[in-house]
């Protein structure tokens, strides 16, 4: 089929996403980090001063990025006479830059940082040690900004996260857990005191102690209301909600109980999803699916939604005064630094993606959709393609995000629309497992990946042919990661699907527990079980690839630390062994997840020239 002139082209989407992030406020002043794909795909953090000029606080060739976790996270933090301390993505070292002077070094080579917060003098943060043989340790850490050798705090567990010092500076919060949880199953909140004679706490062993969490509770982002109490967010009711809490645990409350979402799931390290405003106000991010930003009276337990034009914000919140700083989007408009004055509601977008954008008529809205199941019904979003692209009963592509514990939102996406404006349809979907919509829902894919995942994608593209949405012979799924996963399972176990396009997706089980990074180690446990092979090749799309008939598209970094180039090349060779259509296309720099403006484009060109095959 030839598809509809579209103003939207590879370059446009490829460098388009020059995403921010991470927020910081401070004295009427904003940072805040920029992902630039036309430099390279590097990360520059922002200054904007009281006076509204603003500047980059790194000249090329310094990049702000941490690898703690291989996902990162916020990757530096700002002291109280407004040096950056920032952590290197080349040597991981910790450097601080003054005013427009030259970065130097804080820390020496050997350590990768994140979580960082600045409270008296010292950088307290996640410390991540790999050895030789491979081991990798973390720790909560103090290092001196005057130099010296870093404090050890807290160690012992596998993962940390949130270190919070008192205001009074005698108690340290922090989060940790440990193999084979992640954070989104089960974690612990932990405070030890910092005046005693103790270098460092061994969890488990030392001072410090637990004040909530545990296996089944998910506890995150704790944040100090005085000395003695601390809020937190638990998804003990089934949702991540906020509570305050006593110092040692005691008269827990929660403060808004609602079946909505507080949070995300901490994939990366740093940022607060609320923020505490004068008065003791709270400015808190909620909902399901995408998150609102509403004020909440913590007295009262009121909460009441701010009217702003975004549908949805990251969950990264930042205070100065009655100013909340946040990351907004929208479907129709660019992801943005966003101020709102919460005593009077006027707001202010600091900074935007400067790309262009191209006619909003070309832009498409999503609809919130739920594909009815016997076992539950599966959320998504809906983008109609363009109307005056229509021809007929038109092709749909339906995207399988990553994680899997992650979630499709409502940001504009030039990729959906490249698609859209062409004629094709897209369904996003939020499969069972995805979070936002509690931990019941995310929970359908415990011991189930492979399983719950795939019903669910096969069960959308029988439902987009059933309501007469799609062409049922022109129905592709496209997916990254585990989405990648999803994906070639898809194809293995139904005909539905006219192709399939995996982004650095996973194809067999083994390898990936053996040779992925330490964070997700362990993930394969909670999602499939232990190992066993005769699960695993009822799972795995390498065992099941005589199954796909359909032709397939897979590329794929050749740097990637967290899906090795193996797990698409296997399955690429497979096919091809069986004489299935397929082509590899595999990039020399790239790890997981596309970064430069080339990469990028040539992978979107050739996704449109496969649908172009596969949909003719």
């Amino acid at each position: 089929m030839p598809f509809w002139p579209s103003p939207i082209s590879t370059r446009d989407v490829a460098g388009s996403g020059v995403r921010p992030g991470w927020p910081v406020a401070m004295d009427g002043q904003v940072w805040w980090t920029e992902d630039r794909p036309d430099e390279g795909g590097r990360t520059v953090i922002v200054h904007r001063a009281a006076d509204g000029t603003r500047r980059d606080v790194l000249p090329p060739p310094w990049c702000a990025r941490t690898r703690v976790h291989e996902y990162g996270g916020s990757p530096y933090t700002v002291t109280p006479a407004g040096d950056v301390v920032f952590a290197n993505l080349e040597d991981q070292r910790l450097y601080v830059v003054s005013g427009d002077g030259e970065p130097e070094p804080l820390t020496d080579d050997g350590c990768r940082y994140a979580d960082l917060l600045v409270h008296g003098g010292q950088v307290w943060c996640v410390r991540e040690q790999h050895d030789e043989d491979g081991k990798v340790t973390r720790a909560v850490v103090a290092i001196p900004l005057d130099g010296g050798e870093a404090r050890v705090w807290a160690t012992g567990c596998d993962f940390y996260a949130g270190p919070a010092v008192s205001p009074d500076g005698r108690h340290l919060a922090y989060v940790c857990w440990n193999h084979p949880r992640m954070p989104w199953d089960g974690t612990e909140l932990r405070v030890v005191p910092l005046d005693g004679a103790l270098d460092g706490a061994l969890d488990g062993g030392g001072t410090a102690w637990r004040v909530r969490g545990g296996p089944a509770e998910s506890v995150l982002a704790p944040a100090w209301k005085d000395d003695s109490r601390l809020y937190l967010i638990s998804d003990a009711s089934g949702w991540w909600n906020l509570y305050e809490v006593g110092l040692r645990g005691e008269d827990a409350r929660a403060l808004h109980p609602a079946e909505e979402e507080f949070t995300l799931p901490p994939w990366q390290l740093g940022g607060m999803p609320y923020a505490v405003l004068p008065g003791g106000r709270l400015a808190v991010l909620h909902g399901r699916g995408d998150l609102r930003l509403g004020l909440l009276d913590p007295g009262a337990g009121t909460l009441t939604d701010l009217d702003l034009p975004c549908t949805g914000w990251n969950a990264s919140l930042a205070a100065d005064g009655t100013s909340v700083i946040g990351i907004g989007y929208a479907a129709t408009a660019s992801r943005s630094v966003i101020a709102v004055d919460t005593a009077t509601g006027r707001h202010q977008a600091l900074e935007h993606d400067a790309a262009p954008l191209p006619d909003p008529a070309y832009l498409p809205v999503p609809e919130p959709v739920l594909v009815r199941r016997p076992s539950a019904d599966v959320h998504a979003y809906l983008y109609p393609p363009h109307p005056l692209a229509t021809d007929g009963t038109p092709p749909y592509v339906i995207f399988v995000h990553g994680g899997p514990t992650a979630h499709a939102d409502t940001a504009l996406d030039l990729e959906k629309a490249f698609l859209t404006s062409r004629g094709i349809g897209v369904l996003d979907l939020n499969y069972g497992g995805s979070t936002g919509y509690g931990r019941a829902y995310r929970d359908r894919l415990r011991g189930q990946w492979g399983v719950v995942d795939v019903e669910d994608t096969i069960a959308a593209a029988e439902w987009l042919a059933g309501e007469g949405l799609a062409d049922p012979g022109r129905i592709a799924v496209r997916g990254s990661s585990s989405g990648g996963w999803t994906v070639m399972a898809a194809c293995c176990r139904s005909g539905v699907f006219a192709g399939g396009v995996s982004y650095y997706g996973i194809s067999a089980l083994g390898p990936l527990a053996a040779h992925t990074h330490d964070f997700e180690s362990r993930y394969v446990e909670w999602l499939v079980g232990p190992e066993d092979p005769q699960v695993y090749a009822a799972r795995e799309p390498l065992a099941l690839v005589n199954g796909v008939s359909c032709p397939m598209l897979l590329l794929q970094g050749l740097d990637d630390p967290v899906v090795p180039p193996e797990q698409s090349s296997a399955f690429a060779d497979a096919l091809a062994e069986r004489g299935v259509p397929c082509t590899y296309l595999a990039f020399e720099g790239e790890s997981h997840g596309f970064r430069r403006i080339e990469t990028r484009a040539a992978a979107l060109a050739a996704e449109l020239a496969f649908y172009q095959q596969i949909f003719s």
